[in-house]
């Protein structure tokens, strides 16, 4: 077993340094969404789960992940842009940023210097404290684009990989128009902290427990919880074997709702080009 739960070690390779900015920022959003209980509605409750998926499992899961870093389908260019613009409004960075660093996680699956969230460092390295500490060569945009040069020439990407952030100036404005403090505390904050921790959980909870189904030569493993709130990614060990296919759930059991859309995609003509492991050997559809 590959993951180590509480050794995080700043010595091993380039050490990090912890960014006060980061800190802040992200402290703030869990500070702020501790205060949820204060806020309670049922509309509001309703708004994150749905913001979660939503955000999630088509911006993240299916858009930045399948769609982008891999390639496991084609849509229209305006609906992948539409996709896109989705997993801008998660909140966990750019286009150029995810799939450029994703990129790296693949080609140097934990290296301790060479993949930015390295199950190696241990289980909060990998969780989240890659990002507290960030290093440059993951981190600037002239290091990380040179991993996602199909998005880096479109302006368009490069425009969602500028102003991720200040895109939640409107949703949060247009949540309080619709039902005011509730649904920004609930639909901006609580999901930002809820759907970080989700993500984060494949990249570490995921390389720590869980079954292996495929002989490989890293520590990823198939944690069916972990595949519940991330809506399909937590079949982590099925994905390194094969990360270009579309689906992540092989056996019956192992649940994948974000091929269920993907899924309808294709059969309503809109996803083409669909990555498949029929019998665990990969094919074109």
């Amino acid at each position: 077993m590959t993951g180590k739960f509480l050794d995080f070690t700043p010595e091993m390779g380039n050490s990090p340094r912890l960014r006060l900015v980061n800190v802040v920022f992200f402290g703030a959003f869990h500070a702020l969404a501790l205060l949820a209980p204060w806020f309670f509605s049922w509309p509001a409750l309703v708004l994150l789960v749905f913001l979660h998926w939503l955000f999630g499992s088509i911006g993240i899961c299916l858009g930045y992940h399948r769609l982008l870093s891999h390639k496991s389908f084609q849509v229209p260019k305006w609906l992948e842009y539409v996709i896109a613009t989705i997993g801008a409004l998660a909140l966990q960075g750019g286009p150029i940023f995810w799939v450029g660093s994703h990129r790296q996680h693949h080609a140097h699956t934990e290296d301790i210097n060479l993949d930015p969230y390295s199950a190696r460092r241990g289980f909060w390295w990998s969780h989240m404290l890659w990002i507290l500490y960030p290093r440059p060569q993951f981190f600037d945009y002239q290091f990380y684009q040179k991993y996602a040069p199909d998005l880096a020439r479109q302006p368009f990407y490069r425009w969602l990989d500028r102003y991720f952030l200040l895109m939640q100036i409107p949703l949060a404005l247009l949540l309080y128009f619709l039902g005011s403090w509730p649904f920004v505390i609930y639909g901006v904050f609580l999901r930002s902290v809820l759907l970080w921790h989700s993500t984060w959980l494949v990249n570490s909870a995921s390389h720590l427990w869980g079954y292996r189904t495929f002989e490989s030569n890293d520590g990823a493993r198939n944690l069916w919880w972990v595949s519940l709130v991330t809506y399909g990614e937590g079949w982590h060990n099925n994905h390194h074997t094969y990360p270009h296919m579309a689906k992540s759930g092989l056996s019956w059991w192992e649940i994948d709702m974000t091929w269920w859309s993907i899924k309808l995609l294709q059969i309503l003509g809109l996803a083409k080009k669909v990555v498949s492991a029929p019998g665990h050997s990969i094919t074109r559809e």
